[in-house]
């Protein structure tokens, strides 16, 4: 893992977060370090899991001729497209499509991350897509 500082840094934050989740599932009758550290075993599982799958699919670019490298690109012309409607939305919604729709995060996730309630967020999305949409159409 010493290798790998950044997936470290997320595997501790990871485990922490669940530690915090998971706390009213501890009992008081087994020690606490037992039982953080089964939960700190899960997550390195899951993480070796993740790497794994994404190992399998990807073949390194530092292995490839440079020829066969894939062009890198200043900005691309979606997510610039992208960033320019998002700018056209109220900071709210811009902010939960940001949560939900591009990181990935569940509505729970963004609940909690952002303080703000499920309904809400789903209320913000919702709303930012739609005008998203008309954005587009006018723009199409």
């Amino acid at each position: 893992m010493q290798s790998l500082p950044d997936e470290l840094e997320d595997l501790v934050q990871e485990t922490l977060l669940a530690i915090h989740l998971q706390r009213g599932s501890y009992d008081a009758a087994v020690p606490v370090s037992r039982w953080a550290l089964a939960i700190a075993r899960y997550k390195l599982i899951d993480l070796w899991r993740r790497r794994g799958r994404r190992e399998a699919l990807h073949e390194p670019f530092d292995e490839l001729a440079e020829r066969d490298q894939p062009a890198v690109h200043e900005e691309p012309t979606a997510q610039r497209d992208l960033t320019t409607l998002l700018a056209e939305l109220p900071q709210a919604q811009q902010h939960a499509i940001s949560l939900i729709k591009l990181e990935g995060l569940s509505i729970a996730e963004a609940s909690q991350r952002t303080g703000i309630s499920a309904s809400a967020l789903k209320v913000q999305v919702h709303r930012g897509i739609k005008r998203l949409a008309e954005l587009v159409r006018k723009t199409g």
